[in-house]
């Protein structure tokens, strides 16, 4: 009889809902799987619970809407600046941005700072931004020590492989590589020192090429100096010959893709022109990964965000399913984190959704000219590590009439 009255009680408790949290009714793309169907996607706490057709919205504590929109992994920006608050008048301070008030609001759920530090001043990075942050930072290490500091980016001396590999292994936790940029002597002291950290680590480097001489070149930098895996950013800037004077693809530019080089947008303030990216894209050289290049000269000029660059993507003429891969699982391979930019079942539940917008939009490239595309996307819900971190439209929220407000406390 004991028995009896039990069970009859437990009946009479709550059930509790599988999934905190949810995304019913949307298009998944997931390029790591295959996946692109209109699919579920539940959530359980941190992580990726189910991905399947028809998850009743019952088994949910919370259920956001994405009729209509697509559901796809967290977006992975792999080049931005934001070690930001040192009060430096340059990338290494002010010229940086804090990266939660602009990964979320495009999409964005990973961040990987591209070089703004150096094996001196990585530390102070980590614990000043990387530690502090709801987005998931990421840094490439500068080969240079003080990385993009005031006082620039040429000191040979200051290219010091062993001290950056050694920063890169105690940190191996949030460090994916190195970078060299902006170098504007002779020779190949940078690229070199990125390489031999690069060799003591098995980590990527990340090259922002400088400026070009007689003897630097696109031939000797990605015929001989870069390996697989590797990444040319800036891949559409024009300033080194990526689009020959005859119009044609730089022959060095299929050369580094047949032995495996990456090539990355790094939109940036000065590093995407039209004039460029569409004859290389016209001629099938489509870039690897897409990345911002974000700081204050470019999120308020012609780069804009992750969403914006996505969709002078498309407007150029690439699938969407494509934009997506370049935005999630490509990015995540190549920095070594095949955890990131899925949708697999037990992984970290970092999400985005995002709207398609079919109409008259424009585009402004670095040089401030304009480009009349058809699509346009927009970041509706952002979500890291299963939690809502951006809702554009309240497609994960309460109606505020149904919703419990917690009653004021009043000062006595």
């Amino acid at each position: 009889m004991r028995l009896f009255f039990l069970m009859a009680a437990a009946t009479l408790l709550p059930a509790q809902s599988p999934y905190t949290l949810l995304i019913k009714g949307g298009h998944v793309i997931d390029p790591k799987s295959g996946r692109s169907a209109k699919l579920d996607v539940a959530i359980q706490g941190r992580r990726i619970a189910k991905v399947a057709a028809g998850i009743p919205a019952s088994q949910a504590a919370r259920v956001a809407n994405a009729d209509g929109l697509y559901v796809v992994p967290g977006l992975i920006d792999i080049h931005a600046h934001v070690y930001t608050g040192t009060g430096a008048k340059a990338l290494t301070g002010d010229s940086s941005v804090y990266p939660d008030g602009f990964s979320f609001r495009s999409g964005v759920t990973t961040l990987v700072d591209a070089g703004s530090s150096g094996w001196r001043n990585f530390e102070d990075f980590r614990q000043r931004v990387i530690d502090r942050a709801q987005t998931r930072v990421l840094a490439f290490i500068n080969i240079v020590g003080n990385g993009m500091s005031p006082s620039g980016e040429d000191d040979n001396a200051e290219m010091q492989a062993d001290q950056a590999a050694a920063v890169a292994k105690k940190h191996k936790d949030v460090v994916v590589g190195f970078k060299t940029a902006h170098y504007a002597g002779e020779g190949w002291p940078s690229v070199d020192g990125a390489l031999a950290a690069s060799k003591a680590t098995e980590l990527p480097i990340m090259v922002d090429f400088g400026f070009l001489t007689l003897n630097r070149n696109l031939r000797t930098l990605l015929g001989d100096k870069m390996r697989a895996g590797d990444i040319y950013t800036h891949c559409y800037s024009g300033h080194r010959g990526e689009l020959g004077e005859d119009g044609k693809v730089n022959p060095a530019f299929v050369a580094g893709r047949k032995r495996g080089v990456i090539f990355d947008v790094g939109h940036g303030g000065g590093s995407f022109y039209w004039n460029i990216a569409s004859p290389l894209t016209e001629q099938g050289f489509w870039p690897d990964s897409i990345s911002t290049d974000l700081h204050t000269g470019s999120m308020n000029a012609g780069m804009k965000d992750m969403t914006n660059v996505m969709s002078k993507m498309l407007t150029l003429g690439a699938p969407l399913e494509e934009v997506i891969k370049m935005s999630t699982w490509n990015p995540a391979k190549e920095i070594k984190r095949p955890e990131l930019g899925n949708l697999d079942e037990g992984a970290e539940a970092d999400v985005t959704v995002l709207k398609l917008e079919k109409g008259r939009f424009g585009y402004i490239d670095s040089a401030g000219a304009s480009r009349t595309g058809d699509k346009k996307l927009t970041a509706e819900i952002t979500i890291r590590a299963g939690r809502v971190m951006w809702d554009l439209n309240g497609r994960a929220a309460t109606d505020w009439k149904s919703f419990k407000y917690q009653k004021r406390a009043t000062r006595p």
